[in-house]
């Protein structure tokens, strides 16, 4: 929505906006944009009668700024029909999509596309640092989004990628995600089939045959398919994979004979993964294969995606947006890889639905235990929960004790400072997993560092 705005503003629009709780990165840029944000939802927002409001899917129908929307007869529309008719019809439409790593991998497409002198038009569910904005408008003939499953709107429960009328599609993975939308996995994979169903005959799907559910549901397209990942079935396949402190290299095999040899500051193996899906369209694309290898090797990735927030004392601070237990696990395993040899604190806030629900407890449990040592914090929104239906905090605490490992229940941001920074030493690497501003943890860490002796 933040990205939309921005993007409206450019085209010569004037934009307001409401939520009930604006943070950073994209408060930042909403400043920087000029344009106003009221906190909180009011009828008297929306009273000078706005040509068109776009409606959020977080909003939902009792919102005061909606019904006075409603009864007022307003005309009202969604982000991702605001962006179709708007933005991408007429240009060659790249949507990548999948559970997890669809901003990374939307960033580095943007940026390879850059370097190879397209001139790409995007929006990103991130701050992209090497353009620093989330969105860009050029006169290219392409346009790259974030294809978001997640539903449209209140009045629309279609995922949002339905709308986006993609010629080139990068699915990176499949999970059981979003549970407060799809019922079970198999409403997942119709919605991803859908997806599928919809790239033209001479369109192309960039499948990652790492994913099981990719696998199965590839084979229903219409269109040219290529594959990519670790699995030896694929036909772009990453071999000799080597990670240290400040890159990752690799080899990119196609049809069994080396394609090329590529270096990324990214780190992990999922990561290697978004390179490949990348590097398969670009070169489906026709564009320069040693520019794609430079934009790989100067790419700078999205702000909250394994960033380091600061270091203090000796102590890294590490800010990431994981909050799947895949995402939890697969982050985790990046910052061992990354930092070999240190001691790993990991600190995750259940913020999300999906990380608040118990049926993902088991799977967070053995995801936290790659870390050396472990803190939960309180669930964001423990109210709408019974003992039933969300995860026990002190019930993981005491699985990972059980495993050996570090681990404590502290419910707040502050208490959490207070209690781990002094145990923090020369070495330490704090990996800090939300999807949300987490209380402003990651400042507050670094200035509890910095104000404390060792």
């Amino acid at each position: 929505m933040a990205s939309l705005a921005g993007m409206l503003v450019e085209r010569g629009y004037w934009v307001t906006g409401s939520d009930e709780n604006v943070y950073p990165p994209m408060s930042i840029e909403l400043a920087k944009l000029g344009i106003p944000v009221a906190e909180g939802y009011r009828p008297e927002n929306v009273t000078e009668r706005p040509e068109v409001v776009v409606i959020g899917n977080a909003i939902t129908r009792g919102n005061p700024e909606l019904e006075y929307v409603l009864n007022e007869k307003m005309y009202y529309t969604s982000m991702a029909a605001v962006l179709k008719e708007g933005f991408i019809r007429g240009h060659h439409s790249i949507v990548v999509a999948g559970t997890h790593g669809k901003t990374t991998t939307t960033s580095l497409m943007a940026w390879a596309m850059e370097k190879a002198g397209a001139s790409p038009s995007f929006l990103i569910g991130g701050v992209a640092e090497n353009f620093s904005s989330s969105f860009r408008l050029t006169g290219g003939k392409h346009f790259i989004v974030e294809g978001d499953e997640y539903d449209t709107a209140y009045f629309d429960k279609g995922p949002k990628f339905m709308h986006y009328l993609p010629d080139t599609v990068i699915l990176n993975n499949i999970e059981f995600d979003h549970a407060d939308i799809y019922r079970d996995l198999d409403a997942v994979k119709f919605a991803f089939s859908r997806l599928i169903n919809l790239i033209p005959g001479q369109g192309l799907l960039v499948a990652g045959w790492d994913s099981e559910i990719v696998r199965e549901l590839s084979p229903r397209a219409f269109c040219k398919l290529e594959t990519f990942g670790l699995d030896e079935r694929a036909r772009w396949r990453a071999v000799d994979v080597l990670f240290s402190e400040e890159s990752t290299t690799f080899k990119v095999h196609t049809d069994g004979l080396e394609f090329g040899r590529y270096k990324t500051p990214l780190a992990g193996l999922f990561n290697v993964r978004n390179c490949l899906g990348v590097i398969a369209a670009c070169e489906a694309l026709g564009l320069d294969r040693s520019r794609i290898a430079e934009a790989l090797a100067d790419f700078k990735s999205v702000k909250r995606r394994l960033q380091v927030r600061g270091k203090a004392r000796g102590v890294t601070v590490i800010d990431d947006f994981a909050h799947h237990p895949t995402a939890v696990a697969e982050t985790l395993s990046a910052a061992r890889a990354r930092y070999p040899g240190h001691r790993l604190i990991g600190i995750f806030e259940p913020r999300s639905y999906t990380a608040q629900i118990k049926q993902f407890q088991d799977a967070f449990v053995r995801a936290l235990s790659e870390a050396d040592s472990v803190v939960i914090a309180g669930l964001f929104h423990p109210e709408r929960y019974t003992k039933e239906t969300g995860i026990s905090p002190d019930e993981m605490i005491d699985q990972l004790l059980s495993m050996g490992k570090e681990a404590a229940y502290i419910p707040t941001a502050d208490e959490i400072v207070s209690r781990i920074s002094p145990t923090l030493r020369t070495g330490d690497i704090v990996l800090i997993m939300s999807n949300g501003s987490f209380g402003g943890i990651h400042d507050k860490m670094l200035s509890a560092l910095n104000s404390t002796a060792f």
